[in-house]
């Protein structure tokens, strides 16, 4: 018969710590060596470059040419003492700027964002795009898009980088025509 000796409970606590602390350490020690050496398809990823055939160069407004639009369709509104709020988007539908002019009303804020919004996607000022619903009604569903007048696109070289917007006036024509004013200032 083997003799087996009693291990206090001492000894079977520092042993179990010191087995712990060194697993943890050789784990810890592996995973800064992984750390400090990226794998081979990671440092071939970080050196691989774009060809210039998967690039597109597109352009956009500067915040100061869309504060300019929106500030010149706001000041058409008022001059025809109309309260309306004014939007102006870049080519992917993101808010560059709005203003909302005194007494405009709360609905107008979001409208005039969405009319911008769909005025560029669809390069096409938004009255266009509403008698485009006669013929395919689906055209609402799309979500952002506001197929109301008062949404004008602008263009560089003929194609979309930004879209103005114009909500709060009595009449989708004067929106259009203060949004139409916006798009005028930023060829002077």
């Amino acid at each position: 018969m083997k003799h087996v000796k009693k291990v206090s409970r001492r000894t079977r606590a520092v042993t179990g710590g010191a087995l712990v602390a060194a697993v943890a350490l050789g784990g810890f020690g592996a995973y800064s060596a992984n750390a400090s050496s990226p794998a081979p398809a990671a440092r071939a990823a970080v050196a691989a470059d774009a060809s210039d055939k998967d690039l597109t160069q597109s352009t956009h407004l500067t915040v100061d040419a869309a504060g300019r639009a929106a500030q010149a369709a706001l000041d058409a509104a008022r001059k025809d003492n109309q309260r309306v709020t004014v939007a102006v988007v870049d080519r992917n539908g993101n808010t560059i700027v709005t203003l909302r002019g005194d007494g405009a009303g709360p609905q107008s804020y979001e409208s005039a964002e969405k009319k911008a919004y769909t005025a560029v996607s669809w390069n096409a000022p938004t009255s266009e795009l509403a008698e485009r619903l006669k013929q395919a009604p689906n055209l609402k569903d799309i979500p952002g898009t506001l197929f109301l007048a008062g949404g004008a696109p602008v263009t560089a070289k003929n194609a979309p980088v930004a879209g103005i917007g114009v909500a709060g006036a009595p009449s989708g024509d004067l929106d259009e025509k203060y949004a139409r004013a916006g798009v005028a200032a930023l060829g002077k």
